[in-house]
Formats: structure tokens, sequence, C-alpha cells
């Protein structure tokens, strides 16, 4: 297992509310060895102008997906996690259910993080593939 400690899907989504991630509908449903899996709906919060789901949307899921990953990996009492890059291919459109992402580590190491984030629809079909670097800092002493 990559992750610091034990988590569940109850727990990442028992995170406070005030953040993108939660006006979305972004939620989790997995926890894996090496992988954790949320889903995103595809509604009137997530579409562009012509109906269909927005780039960045798709984007938020999946920064949201590889910054939790990386927070999952370390130890919050010495460091944070925080985004470097990310980027996206956007692969066909969806319109209407849910995206899916899954996120697998590609380097885990002691400055930063990589995370592949593949995302499907309610059909099985990937829609989006996305990566994303994370650099681990100190915390900062307040």
């Amino acid at each position: 297992m990559i992750w610091f400690k034990e988590f569940t899907p109850e727990m990442l989504n028992s995170r406070p509310k005030n953040h993108i991630g939660a006006l979305l509908g972004i939620e989790f449903t997995e926890v894996g060895e090496d992988y954790i899996v949320a889903t995103m709906p595809v509604d009137e919060r997530t579409h562009q102008p012509a109906g269909i789901l927005h780039g960045g949307a798709s984007v938020v899921l999946a920064e949201t997906l590889g910054s939790i990953a990386s927070y999952m990996c370390i130890n919050p009492e010495k460091h944070i996690a925080v985004g470097l890059e990310v980027n996206a291919n956007h692969i066909r459109p969806v319109s209407s259910g849910f995206v899916k992402g899954i996120c697998k580590p590609l380097h885990i190491g002691g400055k930063t993080h990589i995370w592949e984030i593949k995302l499907y629809t309610d059909k099985g079909k990937m829609n989006c593939v996305s990566r994303l670097t994370v650099a681990i800092l100190p915390k900062p002493q307040i």
C-alpha cells in the first residue's frame, strides 16, 4: 500500500465542503492499494454552453483526485502537497450521467508525485486522460 495511513471513501468525502470539488458534486467511491476512484455528475454544474461536459470540469476532477492521492501519501504533520502542472486530453463528449475518474501513480518521490487520471463515462468509455504533477513541500510553520 502506498498510503501514509488507511483511508476510506467516507473519510475522503467527509472533508469540508467549501471547495470546488464539492460544488461540482465530486464523490470518492473507492480506495485501493495504489489507486483511488471518484465520480462527478455531468449536469448543469459541469456543462459548457453546448450542453456537454466542460473540459475544465474534467480537469477539476483529475486535479482533485491527484491532489488527494498525494495528500494520502504524505505525513500531513510534516508536508503539504500542491499542484505543479496538469494536462488533459479530451477524447469524447459526454452530455449526461456521470464520469468516473481512476487515479494511479506514475511516480512517487520525496519531492514530486506524478499521477495518471483516466475518466470514463457511465457506459465505460474513456472520455479524458490527464496527468498531474504535485510538489511535496515542507509544511509552513504558522
